[in-house]
């Protein structure tokens, strides 16, 4: 068997329509797995499964949407998944929002609030809604998507990077309390990435320089290159792995 296999598994991605979690539902069928395509609008869900479906020529992917912010429609979400597809043996909470770039001290509560929610809380949930079926099978891999934001300060996103150290801590403690019933939990941190959330970053040449300017390999990543570590930690390569953050930004933070 080979290290990164992923036959016969099923994985539901949120926030799966575009950028990294669209990166890595691809990768993840690539690897065997049947994969649930999710993200607030369904025919945008829908194109992604098709495209999917038609590359490997039978329904390896299924297209659920669901507003990570709603309880009700993340245990729509389990709940279709298992009718159509069977227990889930893999998670990865990729899905999170950030609708304020500025100074911490002028964010409003809601804005705040509503960060908080969709970046922490939502992961809760949808976590506590899927680990059931894992803890009685007694096999699982849980993926949250945080960021190196996470790991550092900053003057225009530092809500967003509250949220993210949040979720490296939500991993460690989720890590421990379900690591008797053989289910890892982890983080993957990317640095700068070329996606539609990350726009406000790098489309202006200006930013982008100051932003790549330091790091070891000088440019942006792609969704593709953090595919990779969503497999690993899927796969039996990623068998010993739990409670961990995997930094994947072009040495940003070591330099």
């Amino acid at each position: 068997m080979s290290l990164f296999d992923l036959t016969g598994k099923v994985a539901v991605i949120t926030g799966s329509s575009r950028g990294i979690g669209r990166a890595i539902a691809e990768r993840m069928a690539e690897h065997g797995a049947k994969v649930v395509i999710s993200s607030r609008k369904q025919p945008a869900c829908d194109e992604v499964a098709k495209a999917i479906n038609d590359r490997h020529g039978r329904e390896v992917a299924l297209a659920v949407a669901a507003n990570i912010s709603t309880k009700q429609e993340l245990k729509t979400l389990v709940e279709e998944t298992n009718a159509k597809f069977g227990t889930i043996d893999t998670l990865v909470c990729n899905a999170a929002s950030n609708p304020y770039f500025g100074p911490q001290a002028k964010i409003s509560d809601d804005q705040f609030r509503k960060i908080l929610d969709n970046n922490i809380v939502s992961n809760h949930w949808l976590i506590s809604l899927v680990a059931p079926q894992m803890m009685q099978r007694k096999d699982g891999s849980i993926t949250i998507i945080s960021s190196i934001g996470g790991l550092k300060g900053s003057t225009v996103i530092g809500a967003y990077c509250i949220s993210k150290a949040a979720d490296m801590q939500l991993a460690r403690n989720l890590a421990c309390e379900y690591g008797p019933y053989n289910i890892r939990v982890n983080c993957i941190a990317p640095g700068l990435i070329k996606t539609d959330f990350a726009r406000a970053l790098w489309e202006n040449p200006d930013t982008l320089k100051a932003s790549t300017s330091r790091s070891p390999l000088s440019r942006i990543g792609e969704p593709d290159e953090i595919a990779g570590a969503a497999v690993f930690l899927a796969a039996p390569a990623g068998t010993f792995m739990t409670g961990q953050t995997l930094v994947i930004d072009g040495g940003a933070t070591i330099s």
